[in-house]
């Protein structure tokens, strides 16, 4: 064998070796990760009897999900279950068991001393090695289990046992549900949890753990391998708003008792996501954020797609918005006829004024530009990437329906019927998405939820906007459609959302709702969707509501709550009153509560109050006046005496007692006006403290 050969068999030897040494290590990982790890080992203990240990993962805290001033959506609470081996203290320490009764009974209420003390001396008489203390109970409480007679003696001396779990908790309870969604066993992820998984579930570690009584308890207080928490991540939601959109869409759905609702409030510029709220009414009639409508449900757009229509005519130089129509209310295509909403229709109008009051003349129009060659009409519409998924982050967003000539379901009624909203299907966000093109100089953008990935303070990724298509149509085109958008809100179908304050550009729609292989029933949709302030948009924003039962036209009840979400953030944005100032608009200085300091240093600045910040970097103040500006002086608070909580706010004052170790009992709302411990005072942990607020 020459020697050429030799060394290609050793080199196949060599490449099957570490082939199969790499298999052997990726199913290692995927043990360590997912399973019961490790074989069991059988392992023989002084008195010969058989203990099987394993080696097992420990989950990792999952990452929090965040809204954009960083307060938390999503949060991993860990609770902790707490035993004690009742083998392992000797008889010197067992002495302490009176001692460690006391404590327990002050803690944990449900038994008074004699009855924990009872319990211990038995379950040290049965040798129980898996003595419950108390399950389900959070970290404050942990820490003072901690110091416990005997307890602190920590596991191989006094016996005490930690297992904390991870319980996921949403603070703001249904506010983007789902949205934010979740991740379960058995059940495939979904929102936000699901598509940032990656980032939010860190690393597992690995802990040595024995069978007792049936049952895989921890060995050992230290880990073989520590978890590593999973990153946060930064959303674009705005709680302010997000408050703002949920209450008006849930209000109106009650009003209308309609069966479904969706609103999206989006940046123009930046795609990110500022709003998205989306509730289902059950079967007890009330409200839940149990489906994702806005990215999920394809229906007809009804009216709202005129804005496509209308887009391709002026593109393709069929029409312009001063060219006239005859809307005289009735237009027969074959055996079908379409009406408009006005009964005889408007006359002779502009191709503006139809759009303005949304008459479905728009239907003739189009087949009349279009009908010897209807692929034209879709391909002009499909070149604005009106057929494309927008390629979002959540899972579940389905292709657009937009038929092709010859395809099936084609017919002599398509092309009139889809220039009104009818036989195409789209998502109220790849809509929304469409509309905010326009507001945005033709740039179609992404709609995003997530700004960016941070890990313990610092950014891991920063999300840009990304541009889908960098122009869906001319600037000439562009300017003819927002004249025409405003045009609606001016003298159209949504006239009665005119504010006084700034402008609005949008359109109004109404379609009836299909039902599966069975055509069009008798539930509508109705949506508003458009943008604000016209002149310099902002904030694009569509309200899709379904099957109202008082009304059924989209002003009336969609464009309310756009209305209202529209007013609630011009309003609270100091952008839009750049001729504020602090001094200037104010008679009088605002009233501080005393609580954190960069809290109120942040209220102050946004303001733009003069404050002088004396804290000394302390994290607590005390708000005072001076002759012409705010003070904050330093509150001192430590852990071992009563914090002077006289003037603070709940939140703040609940804190800072929690933190310490007391329990708080409240009475009254507002801020606090007296305690029942004495500020200054050393306090023993677990004492109770009275806050009276007024």
């Amino acid at each position: 064998m020459d020697e050429k050969k030799q060394l290609y068999i050793k080199s196949y030897v060599l490449y099957f070796l570490a082939v199969i040494a790499m298999i052997v290590v990726v199913v290692r990982i995927c043990f360590i990760q997912y399973g019961d790890i490790v074989p069991d080992a059988n392992v023989i203990d002084e008195s010969g009897n058989e203990i099987t240990t394993k080696i097992d993962s420990i989950e990792p805290s999952r990452g929090r999900i965040l809204a954009d001033d960083y307060s938390d959506l999503v949060t991993s609470v860990p609770l902790y279950n707490l035993y004690i081996d009742l083998t392992v203290m000797d008889d010197e320490l067992s002495q302490e068991i009176d001692s460690l009764s006391y404590h327990l009974s002050l803690l944990f209420t449900e038994k008074s001393k004699s009855e924990w003390e009872s319990e211990l001396i038995m379950g040290r008489q049965n040798n129980d090695r898996y003595h419950k203390i108390a399950t389900k109970v959070k970290y404050d409480i942990v820490k003072q289990v901690r110091t416990f007679p005997i307890l602190r003696e920590k596991k191989y001396k006094g016996g005490y046992i930690e297992e904390k779990y991870i319980k996921r908790e949403m603070p703001y309870g249904e506010l983007a549900q789902r949205t934010l969604g979740y991740k379960r066993e058995g059940a495939k992820p979904v929102g936000l949890e699901g598509a940032f998984d990656y980032y939010l579930t860190g690393e597992y570690g690995l802990e040595n753990k024995q069978l007792i009584n049936g049952s895989w308890k921890p060995v050992g207080s230290e880990f073989l391998k520590d978890p590593v928490d999973g990153a946060d991540i930064v959303t674009s939601i705005n709680i302010d708003i997000q408050d703002v959109a949920e209450n008006e869409l849930r209000n109106q759905l009650e009003n209308q008792s309609a069966k479904h609702g969706s609103v999206v409030l989006m940046e123009v510029e930046t795609g990110f996501v500022k709003a998205i709220a989306n509730l289902t009414r059950g079967e007890d009639g009330k409200y839940y954020e149990s489906y994702n409508h806005a990215v999920a449900n394809r229906t007809d757009p009804g009216s709202t797609f005129k804005l496509v229509s209308l887009m391709a005519l002026l593109e393709d130089d069929k029409v312009n918005i001063t060219d006239t129509v005859g809307a005289y209310g009735e237009y027969q295509f074959y055996n079908h006829t379409v009406k408009d909403h006005d009964e005889g229709g408007y006359g002779r109008i502009t191709i503006q004024q139809a759009f303005e009051k949304s008459s479905n003349v728009f239907s003739k129009i189009v087949n009349d530009a279009y009908k010897k060659n209807p692929q034209e009409f879709i391909n002009t519409i499909r070149s604005f990437g009106i057929a494309d998924t927008l390629g979002i982050d959540i899972s579940g967003e389905p292709f657009p329906m937009i038929k092709n000539v010859g395809q099936d379901g084609w017919s002599g009624l398509t092309l009139p019927q889809m220039a009104i909203g009818y036989e195409v299907e789209l998502t109220p966000l790849q809509i929304l998405a469409f509309y905010n093109a326009v507001a945005n100089n033709g740039e179609l953008i992404r709609p995003q939820f997530v700004k960016e990935i941070r890990k313990d303070g610092k950014t891991l990724k920063t999300y840009e906007k990304v541009v889908l298509n960098e122009k869906i149509c001319s600037d000439e085109t562009l300017e003819k459609l927002k004249i025409c958008l405003e045009g609606v809100v001016e003298r159209g179908t949504g006239s009665g959302l005119k504010s006084a304050n700034f402008k609005i550009a949008g359109k109004t729609g109404t379609a009836k709702i299909a039902n599966t292989n069975q055509g069009y029933g008798t539930e509508y949709l109705a949506s508003f969707v458009g943008y604000f302030p016209a002149d310099k948009p902002k904030y694009s924003c569509i309200v899709s509501i379904a099957g109202p039962t008082q009304q059924i036209y989209g002003a009336q009840v969609s464009g309310t709550v756009f209305a209202a979400i529209a007013n609630k953030v011009f309003s609270s944005s100091m952008e839009y009153h750049p001729n504020y100032n602090g001094l200037n608009r104010i008679a009088t200085y605002p009233s501080v509560k005393n609580g954190n300091a960069d809290d109120a240093a942040l209220v102050l600045e946004k303001l733009g109050v003069k404050y002088k910040n004396l804290s000394q970097n302390e994290n607590w103040i005390v708000a005072g006046m001076a002759e012409n500006y705010v003070t904050l002086e330093p509150r001192y608070v430590d852990k071992t005496h009563i914090p002077n909580l006289v003037g603070m706010p709940l939140n703040d004052a609940v804190f800072l007692c929690e933190n310490a170790g007391l329990r708080v009992m409240i009475s009254g709302s507002g801020r606090v006006v007296s305690q029942s411990l004495t500020a200054g005072d050393v306090f023993v942990k677990g004492q109770s403290i009275k806050l009276e607020l007024r």
